[in-house]
Order: C-alpha cells, then sequence, then structure tokens
C-alpha cells in the first residue's frame, strides 16, 4: 500500500499509538482505529469542515513534537549545505586558469598582451575624434602589427587597411534613435594563406573608450587579446584555410557606428561568414559567453569543443536579449545589418568600476587575460580551418541549449533535443503525481484536498513574501536610504532575503499549526515535495511552451529531485526523516542547488552594479527586493517541506526576524554608505557635470532666451542626497525644470536616456565660449510636389553632437535623408540624431521633410543642436574644474562643455 494513499483514519491513528506502542512504522500504517469527528476551518474554502481525527488527537501532537526533525540540527544543516555549495560556486570564480600560465612557442602569452594594454591605456581616455584615438592609438596598433608582420611565418599573408567610413542608420536601442558618423577610423588586419582564401572569420574589438575613462577593460584589454592572437597566429607554423579579420574599431562608444561603417562598406565585409566579438561589462575575471546566433548552432559546437576555460550561458543570451539591461554591443550590427552569424563575449565581474576613471589596466589581473586569450585563440584556430566555415549558411537551423558547469566544460544540445528531453521529464512527474491524484476518490480524497491546498498555501506564502520586501524595499526608498546594500552586498541579504525567508516560512508554519492539525509529519513532508515538484514541472511547462532554451534549468529542477525523492522513498517511509534520509535528500540535491547558486552569482554580478546607473526612476532597492525574494522562493522550494518535518519553526523565524530588523533599523539609521572610495575597491556615485550655455530663437529668429548654467545629472537613485552636505550649492532649489515647448526638455542629453533620469539640477554659471563653436543654419525651404516642406540644413562643431526634432500640432516628420529614410521616434515623441565625426569631417548636410496638414501661427516644427566638448581644452572650464574638486572621493564626476541653440521654422 502506497503510503502517500493512506486512509485518514489510518494515519490519525499512527501518531498516537506508535510511541505508545512502541511499534516500527511499517506495521503502524498497517492498523486502523475507530475515528472521530472534529471541527477545523478550511484554509482553502475560508469555511468550517469536519475531519475523521484519531481518538489520540492530543497525543498525536506530542508524538508529532516529539520525534520531527531538531529544528536548530534542521536549520544549522541546512545554512551549513548552502554556504559550502557557495564556497564551491567562489572557488570555482576565483579559478580563472584551470593551467600554468602560457607563454611557450605558438600559445598565448598573456605577458605580451598585458604590454599591449598597458601601451594603449597610457594615453587616457580615447574619445571618438580626439587624437588620443584617432592619431596616438591608432598610429600604436599600425606599429604594432607592422612588428608583427616582419615576424610571420611565410605559410601567411597579412594586409593592413586603415578604413574611414562615413554612414547612417536608425537603432530601437534606449526606446530608439538615428545614428550619423563621418570620417570615423577602423583599424583593419587581414591574415590569410598565402595564395589567399574566399571565406573569413571577424574578430572584433574597440579601442575607442567613454569620456575621461581609461578604458582598460572596455575594451582596450580585448584589442590587446587580439593583437597577441594575431601574433600567435601569423607566426604558426599551421596553415590557415580561410581568413581571419582582426577589426580595431574606433567607434563603438558612439553606439556601435564603427562596425556598422565596416559591414556595410569594407570590401572584406563580404568575405565574412562568422564572427566573434569581444567586449566587456565589467573589469576582468571570467569572459562570459553571453549570446550566440542567431541560429546556427555549429558556433556553439565550436566553442564547446574548442574553448579551454569555458564561461558560457544560454540563460545570459535570453537575458540579454530580452532587453532588460541597458546595454548592446557591437552583435547586433554583425546580426542585423551584416546577417552574419556570431559569438559575444564579455568580461562582467566589479562592474561598480566599468566607465569610471578606475577602469585601469591594473584591474585587470593576467590570469583574466591569460583565460581570454587562450579560448579566443583556440575558437579563431578551429575556425579558420573548418570546412563548417565555407557553407555555414547551410547550417543554419534551430538555436542550441548551452551552458558550463562551474568552468569545467560546457553542455550543449539543440533546442528540439532540449524539448523532447523537457517533455519526457513533464510524462515522469505525470505518471508520479497521477498515480497518487487519479486513484479512487476514496483512497485519495484527503491527498488531492490537501495537495491543492499545499499549492495554494505555497502561492500564498511566495506572494507574501514578495509583497513583504517590496513594503520594505519602498519604505527604505521613500526615506532616502535606497543603495545602502551598494557597498555592503550581504546587507541586502540580511535585509530582503530574511525577510522573504521568514514569511514563506510563517505561513507554511500557520498553515501546519491551524490547517494540517494532528496530520502526519511524514505524510506532510511527502505532499509538500510532490507540490515543489508540481511548481517547477508548471514552471517547466510554461518555458518549453514559450520556445525558451533556459527551460533547462527547470529541467534540472524537476528531474533530479524526482530520482531523489525515488530513491529515498524507502528509507522514509520506513524510518522517518533521520540522518540518513537528510543525507541523501541533500547529496541528491546537490546538482540543481549548486548550479543555481552558480546562476545567482551571475545575476547580482551583473545587475547588483547595473542599479548604481540605472537612472533615477527606477527605485533599485525595489528591483534587488523582487530578485531576492525570487531566489529565496527557488532556494526555498524544496525545503519547504522540512519546515513540516520539524518539531517546530519558531527559532528559525525569530532568528530571520531578528536579523532583519537589526539590519533594517541600521540602514534606516544610515549606518550603512552606499558608495566607497576604497582603492582596493572602489564602489563611486557616478555623476556627470555639463556646463552649457542654452539659447532659444524664435520663430523669426531672433533670441528669445539665454541662459548658462552647470547642468548636473546623478545616474542613480539617490539624486544629490548624499552629495549636497559637501556641496550646499547643489540642493533642490537648483532642480532643473522642463521647457515644455523644447524638445527633450531643452537640455543637451548625450543620449536619449531623459525618461531614465528625469531628476537633474542646473547650477547658475557664467557663459562657455569653445573655440571651435557649432554653426547651424537653414540652408533650404522648398514645397515639394507632393504638398510637404522640405529643410535643408547644415551643421558644423566638435566630433559630437545631437539633433533633436520636434513637429508641431498639425505636423508630421514624414522622411528624412538619415538612416533609412524613415525617421525614428525616441520615448516621448521627439526625434533623437546622434552625431559624430573623426579627427576631421565636411559640413554635415541632411534634410527632413515635414507634413503639414494645417497652418499654426507658432511654425511647423521645433528643431534644436546640442554640441559636446569630450575632449582638447574646449572640454574644460574653470568652473568645472571648481565644482568637480569639491565632489568628495567616493564620487566619479564625468564632466564637458556643451551647448544648445533651438530653432522655429
Amino acid at each position: 500500500m502506497e503510503w502517500g494513499l493512506e486512509s485518514a483514519a489510518v494515519r490519525r491513528h499512527r501518531v498516537g499509538a506508535e510511541r505508545r506502542d512502541g511499534r516500527g512504522a511499517t506495521s503502524l500504517w498497517e492498523r486502523e482505529a475507530p475515528a472521530a469527528q472534529e471541527p477545523l476551518v478550511d484554509a482553502c474554502s475560508g469555511g468550517a469542515r469536519t475531519r475523521k481525527r484519531s481518538a489520540a488527537g492530543s497525543g498525536g501532537a506530542s508524538r508529532a513534537a516529539g520525534t520531527g526533525l531538531s529544528e536548530a540540527r534542521a536549520a544549522l544543516g541546512l545554512a551549513l549545505y548552502l554556504l559550502v555549495l557557495r564556497t564551491l560556486v567562489q572557488l570555482s570564480l576565483q579559478q580563472l586558469v584551470l593551467r600554468g600560465a602560457a607563454g611557450h612557442h605558438g600559445e598565448f602569452d598573456a605577458r605580451q598582451a598585458r604590454d599591449y594594454l598597458e601601451h594603449i591605456t597610457s594615453v587616457g581616455p580615447r574619445t571618438t575624434g580626439s587624437p588620443e584615438n584617432e592619431i596616438l592609438t591608432v598610429h600604436y596598433l599600425l606599429e604594432q602589427i607592422k612588428l608583427i608582420e616582419v615576424q610571420s611565418n611565410s605559410l601567411h599573408k597579412i594586409t593592413v587597411d586603415v578604413q574611414r567610413p562615413t554612414g547612417s542608420f536608425s537603432i530601437d536601442f534606449l526606446g530608439g534613435f538615428t545614428s550619423y558618423y563621418d570620417n570615423i577610423t577602423n583599424v583593419v588586419v587581414k591574415l590569410e594563406p598565402r595564395d589567399g582564401a574566399q571565406h573569413a572569420v571577424l574578430a572584433n574589438c574597440h579601442f575607442d573608450s567613454v569620456a575621461n575613462s581609461p578604458g582598460a577593460s572596455d575594451d582596450a584589454v580585448s584589442c590587446s587579446v587580439m593583437l597577441e592572437v594575431l601574433r600567435v597566429l601569423s607566426a604558426s607554423s599551421e596553415a590557415l584555410h580561410h581568413a581571419v579579420i582582426f577589426l580595431f574599431n574606433g567607434a563603438e562608444e558612439n553606439v556601435l557606428q564603427a562596425s556598422h561603417g565596416f559591414i556595410t562598406q569594407h570590401p572584406w565585409a563580404s568575405l565574412i561568414r562568422a564572427f566573434i566579438n569581444l567586449e566587456a561589462a565589467g573589469v576582468g575575471g571570467k569572459e562570459l559567453v553571453f549570446q550566440t546566433g542567431p541560429e546556427n548552432p555549429w558556433l556553439v559546437q565550436a566553442y564547446v569543443s574548442t574553448a579551454k576555460h569555458p564561461f558560457a550561458s544560454v540563460v545570459a543570451q535570453e537575458v540579454f536579449q530580452s532587453g532588460i539591461i541597458p546595454s548592446d554591443t557591437d552583435f547586433r550590427i554583425y546580426r542585423d545589418f551584416g546577417n552574419i552569424p556570431g559569438i559575444d563575449l564579455a568580461f562582467i565581474e566589479n562592474g561598480y568600476i566599468y566607465h569610471t576613471k578606475y577602469d585601469t589596466a591594473d584591474r585587470i589581473l593576467t590570469d583574466s587575460i591569460q583565460r581570454a586569450g587562450d579560448n579566443i585563440l583556440a575558437v579563431l584556430k578551429y575556425l579558420a580551418t573548418s570546412d563548417t566555415l565555407v557553407s555555414s549558411s547551410e547550417y543554419r537551423h534551430g538555436n542550441m541549449v548551452f551552458f558550463d558547469v562551474l568552468g569545467l566544460f560546457v553542455i550543449a544540445y539543440p533546442s528540439r533535443v532540449g524539448s523532447i528531453i523537457n517533455c519526457m521529464v513533464v510524462m515522469m512527474v505525470v505518471l508520479y503525481l497521477g498515480k497518487k491524484l487519479l486513484q479512487p476518490k476514496h483512497k485519495t480524497a484527503n491527498y488531492t484536498k490537501d495537495f491543492f491546498c499545499g499549492v495554494g498555501i505555497t502561492l500564498i506564502s511566495w506572494f507574501t513574501s514578495l509583497v513583504t520586501v517590496l513594503i520594505i524595499a519602498v519604505f527604505i526608498s521613500l526615506i532616502g536610504q535606497s543603495l545602502s546594500w551598494y557597498n555592503h552586498f550581504y546587507v541586502s541579504v540580511c535585509l530582503y532575503g530574511t525577510a522573504a525567508a521568514a514569511k514563506i516560512i510563517f505561513i507554511h508554519t500557520l498553515a501546519k499549526r491551524f490547517y494540517y492539525v494532528n496530520a502526519s509529519d511524514q505524510y506532510l513532508g511527502e505532499v509538500f515535495f510532490d507540490i515543489s515538484l508540481f511548481v517547477h514541472c508548471g514552471s517547466l511547462i510554461a518555458l518549453t511552451y514559450g520556445g525558451f532554451c533556459s527551460a533547462f534549468l527547470s529541467t534540472v529542477w524537476v528531474a533530479f529531485p524526482l530520482l531523489t525523492k525515488l530513491c529515498v522513498h524507502k528509507d522514509f517511509k520506513q524510518h522517518g526523516a533521520q540522518g540518513k534520509f537528510i543525507a541523501f535528500y541533500l547529496l541528491g540535491m546537490f546538482i540543481p542547488y549548486l548550479y543555481a547558486l552558480y546562476l545567482i552569482w551571475a545575476v547580482f554580478e551583473m545587475f547588483t552594479p547595473i542599479l548604481g546607473r540605472s537612472g533615477s526612476e527606477i527605485p533599485p532597492d525595489v528591483v534587488l527586493a523582487s530578485i531576492l525574494a525570487g531566489c529565496t522562493m527557488i532556494l526555498s522550494s524544496y525545503f519547504i517541506n522540512f519546515i513540516y518535518l520539524a518539531k517546530s519553526t519558531k527559532k528559525t523565524m525569530l532568528t530571520l526576524a531578528l536579523v532583519c530588523t537589526v539590519t533594517f533599523l541600521l540602514v534606516c539609521s544610515g549606518t550603512f554608505f552606499p558608495y566607497s572610495s576604497n582603492p582596493a575597491s572602489p564602489k563611486p556615485k557616478r555623476v556627470f557635470l555639463q556646463h552649457m550655455t542654452r539659447t532659444f530663437h524664435d520663430l523669426d529668429g531672433n533670441v528669445a532666451k539665454r541662459d548658462s548654467g552647470i547642468w548636473i545629472n546623478g545616474f542613480d537613485y539617490t539624486g544629490m542626497s548624499h552629495v549636497t552636505p559637501h556641496i550646499p550649492e547643489i540642493n533642490d532649489t537648483i532642480r532643473a525644470h522642463c521647457e515644455e515647448n523644447a524638445p527633450l526638455c531643452g537640455f543637451p542629453w548625450y543620449l536619449p536616456v531623459h525618461f531614465l533620469i528625469r531628476k537633474n539640477w542646473y547650477l547658475p554659471a557664467p557663459e562657455v565660449s569653445p573655440r571651435d563653436p557649432v554653426h547651424f543654419r537653414l540652408v533650404a525651404k522648398e514645397q515639394t510636389p507632393w504638398d510637404s516642406i522640405k529643410l535643408t540644413f547644415e551643421a558644423t562643431g566638435p566630433s559630437h553632437m545631437s539633433f533633436y526634432v520636434r513637429t508641431h500640432k498639425g505636423s508630421t516628420l514624414s522622411q528624412w535623408s538619415l538612416g533609412n529614410g524613415t525617421p525614428v521616434t525616441s520615448k516621448g515623441g521627439d526625434y533623437f540624431v546622434f552625431y559624430s565625426h573623426g579627427l576631421q569631417a565636411s559640413a554635415w548636410q541632411f534634410w527632413i521633410e515635414v507634413q503639414v496638414l494645417e497652418e499654426q501661427p507658432e511654425g511647423i516644427v521645433t528643431v534644436a543642436i546640442a554640441a559636446h566638448y569630450l575632449s582638447g581644452e574646449d572640454k574644460r572650464s574653470s568652473q568645472l574644474d571648481v565644482l568637480k574638486e569639491k565632489f568628495p572621493d567616493w564620487t566619479f564626476p564625468s564632466a564637458w562643455v556643451c551647448t544648445y541653440d533651438l530653432f522655429v521654422f
């Protein structure tokens, strides 16, 4: 007779009789006793109901308390179990290279790559259009490539080309905008067999950096790796079958402009059949494969079979491509404009200093460089000698499920195979649960009802847990203590993680106390294990139906627990929750919990730094609390049954509540400061300072308004609250107000992130006088045969400018000479054009066409142009320098000069 299907009378009798008779569990399950009726509140229906109870009712409760799991041992055991798993994950992450450093002939040498890196970063920030980027870095790259060519094997031929493309395209990144570039720089190297090649694989990096950052990780280290890979391949005595094209692009930080110029205009682009893109979202550590394809599973197989230190996850791919991470890479350009499959890799550790002054070469471990070089060299060598590359389009079918196991190896299989595996696992669960739920009604009535009520209780516990942490997060945000965990991550665990866990335990304790009165602990343990299995199986079905490759996670969380349950069922049936059962149970859960913690680390490694630069409109505590609540739900799912197996949960709940309360009080008192200037591990607050002069012209061309000031944007939710005590003049009295009739509120946004940053400050300051002022004029205004008005403009100015358009009531922007000819609006309805040029460029001429449905006295369109001086002497002003010096050392103020000119036509 299956234990889970025994009659209610049997299990009620067993509760009291086992201790009195001293009998074994097996004989007790075969006995029956007279039952009495006892009222009980039905937690599912909300009304009263009666259930059969053993005559020994109170004795049963005593038995349960006397023989259940020790609460202290259970809590301590689970805590130690998770701690051991977390330690294994940490050891895996710290083990960057699985063998000694290379450096032998024919192998990648990280020391040489580091030498390249230090030379590239020594010139300082390398913004597009600056001499540092266009002259010094380009000269150094060409010089090193020439030395590599001299040392190359006669089997190979090296050709170098410096491309300076001009072009335009539209992109839906950051709400949508259009990009225009002129005379930017690409350094392109083709390594091929002496007799030439008809096919090629591309390796891409970018040597430019954001303003005011040395850009060691983003992306000088990748270019250094590529130089060393080029040296090793060119010196090799092994012949290549195909060409390897190395693209050192000089305008990626200008939202992917240089890669677009290469793939749409360079003659070598037609040879490329696959690519590898090297990027960064952090500084050092392991480089993660976070995008592949589209489709082309052979590329994943190439990485799997050749990478020496694999680190890859289809979960990262689906999260990144969902758009919830406000970032993009050249991968998009090659995929969308070149229709080429590829692999996207990025360093993800320590994103706190990404795009700051702290992104220096000394912070990147040599082992990080070595592992990246080993992997890139192996994959490129494989692709350059592979027959698959020739006809890669024939292998374009389906997606791949892929994930590494603690960096030791990668498991990869086609998504259609994954769907079959998922369906087989679901069928196993259906058979397992169906055997219990579909038995004759008189045998399963109580089990079925207890099961579905338990599902409801579990969902209620999760929902109330989420609500609880969100209430705490909202309160913390309202009192101005957001990001208290930014410099002390475990504060968030002690605050939100403990609250979530305590609420889950509390709800289930109430259910055990008031709903499942006197029910056997083994029976409840069985029921709630089945419920967790059922919930994860539901997730597996949903993800598989949605076509997500990440469904393999749910497969792991269903298959291993089910196998564990089948293995320990007999021992559990005979002896209950004793030490042997717990040991085998935890051992069986080892793989799903270890891999879950491995992924959870990656989630927080990526998202925690991002929450410090995600703008003023997204409460970071709410986001982090939600993620922590979700992680707690997942990690607690197969431990919920321990709540019902344990004698009590009071001490556990009190401990969690105490930790949460103490942390809450400390956070509210401001004990944990969010930022740090610690040289070993800085976590700076990011602030943008733009000293600008604004000029507003009316319909007649006259100056209607002119002002100057330093426009201040904090890139996180706390605004200037922590800065004001150090710089009293930056307070709410100078909060910037929106110019309602001007595009983008009348401010010189560098990128269209106005919807993410609505809190900004405008400190009055003298006018700026750049030596290279912007010149903007209307060249022509003409009526078209199709009753629209075509306006042609000309602009000259610094290397970076932004152009904004807002149509008036009764007018629409029908077409323009930018992008593909179809105007793209940004969030809010205005049109945003990002412009940049190299060291020198001709005047920028373009036109827009406005369809006028109804004439308005205030004109048909308002346009504005912002000029950004990101390098050279024009970048600085004495007022900016003075203000920057006042900022505390735990901030990173990035400053430059700009102008904003508005016109009405």
